[in-house]
């Protein structure tokens, strides 16, 4: 039974980068469990929900771009393979009841928006929304360059700024209580205003981390990690937040394991 909300105003499950089809399974199904637990009212993607190797223009970095009647059977392959990951969410969400979705648009998403600029007589299909079906599905669109603001908490994306200490960049820049994903691992920072407090969070990945599926990375270790969060907002726009880390496919929530291998 999932746990009373005992005043809180609503309860969100915040996921980030999934990159379907390289998801990682065990997590996902973490995942699929935590919302059957705490059936959330709100479901936040951060983004970069695909990967969308088809379309990225990265993979023409030293080579010449073939036609487009080569490169359309991937691209269809890569909508294929998110909209499958996709049903997987909305399947775990149905069930729980939740009906609030919203979807922000990563870097990686916005890879299709520019393949569409590139040849914009393909703009019904295929820019990203419409490539995921949002509309249909009943998700909030959210633009990769916009924010997301519930309560005092604002979420997005997170690829507008980096550095080692990406979450107190983040905080100094923006001023305000902030979480997002992009750069894969988990990190916080805090600092107390005239105002009051003010945090960023970034939330890790549900990406497979593994060298075969990163291969981009030329085999250097990486400091990623599998998470989610969960955000209850109450009063005066007061929230609180649960990062919930995943490993090797297992996590603990609310004192129940949950275990998706």
């Amino acid at each position: 039974m999932p746990r009373q909300k005992k005043g809180a105003v609503k309860r969100a499950i915040v996921t980030p980068d999934k990159h379907f089809p390289l998801a990682d399974g065990p997590a996902m199904n973490v995942v699929a469990q935590a919302i059957e637990l705490v059936k959330p009212d709100i479901y936040i993607d951060l983004g970069d929900v695909g990967e969308w190797h088809g379309c990225s223009h990265w993979q023409w970095k030293k080579k010449k771009r073939p036609p487009l009647e080569y490169q359309m059977p991937f691209i269809d392959d890569d909508i294929e393979a998110v909209n499958d990951g996709m049903d997987f969410v909305d399947l775990a969400l149905n069930k729980a009841g939740c009906k609030e979705r919203h979807m922000i648009e990563g870097n990686h998403d916005d890879w299709m928006n520019r393949f569409v600029d590139e040849h914009p007589y393909l703009a019904d299909k295929y820019r990203f929304q419409d490539a995921i079906r949002l509309d249909k599905r009943g998700w909030i669109y959210h633009p990769n360059s916009e924010f997301l603001r519930i309560g005092d908490l604002h979420f997005y994306h997170g690829n507008q700024f980096a550095g080692i200490q990406h979450t107190r960049n983040h905080l100094m820049r923006l001023g305000s209580n902030v979480m997002y994903g992009h750069h894969h691992d988990i990190q916080q920072s805090s600092v107390t205003h005239l105002s009051g407090q003010k945090s960023a969070w970034s939330i890790g990945c549900l990406k497979d981390m593994s060298k075969e599926q990163n291969a981009w990375l030329g085999g250097r270790p990486h400091n990623w990690s599998h998470a989610f969060s969960v955000v209850d907002f109450y009063d005066k726009g007061h929230f609180t937040v649960h990062v919930v880390s995943i490993v090797d496919g297992k996590t603990s929530l609310w004192g129940e394991v949950l275990d998706g291998n």
